[in-house]
């Protein structure tokens, strides 16, 4: 089974808790335990981690750099992770930048990512629902890419 990874940035472990007007009630918790589900229906085994710190993300995506793809959310982290984005500029998997709520119809400053020239897809707005259609996306694009290459 191909491995993805899902990953949280800064605030996001408060899901549930910050702002649930725009974010909603669901926690980070609940929401890695469907992801985790999720991911066993279409096949794909899913390492989850979250962290308000950049260079353990950094990290973390380094420890993984063979696997199939991956997942971000980043948090505040879309705007100001120009080491991230080094990070996952030579990531060779599928790469999907997500956000619960729709960036672009929300402050300015929220509107440009410096990740998203990097990343193959980009979700937004869709609440904690996108992880679902991300991961389903994922499998998808996995499956396409093993089409193409064989």
């Amino acid at each position: 089974m191909p491995a993805i990874l899902l990953i949280n940035g800064p605030n996001l472990g408060r899901l549930g808790r910050r702002r649930p007007e725009i974010y909603g009630r669901t926690t980070l918790g609940e929401i890695e335990a469907s992801a985790q589900r999720t991911a066993a229906l279409t096949g794909l085994t899913l390492h989850a981690f979250q962290s308000d710190v950049e260079g353990e993300i950094i990290r973390f995506v380094d420890g993984y750099r063979n696997v199939a793809g991956l997942v971000i959310n980043p948090g505040a982290l879309m705007m100001t992770g120009w080491s991230l984005r080094d990070c996952l500029e030579d990531f060779a998997g599928y790469k999907i930048e997500l956000h619960i709520s729709n960036i672009f119809s929300r402050e300015g400053f929220r509107r440009q990512s410096v990740l998203a020239d990097v990343m193959d897809a980009f979700l937004a707005g869709f609440g904690v629902a996108g992880y679902q259609l991300a991961l389903n996306a994922m499998q998808s694009a996995l499956a396409d890419r093993k089409e193409s290459e064989g």
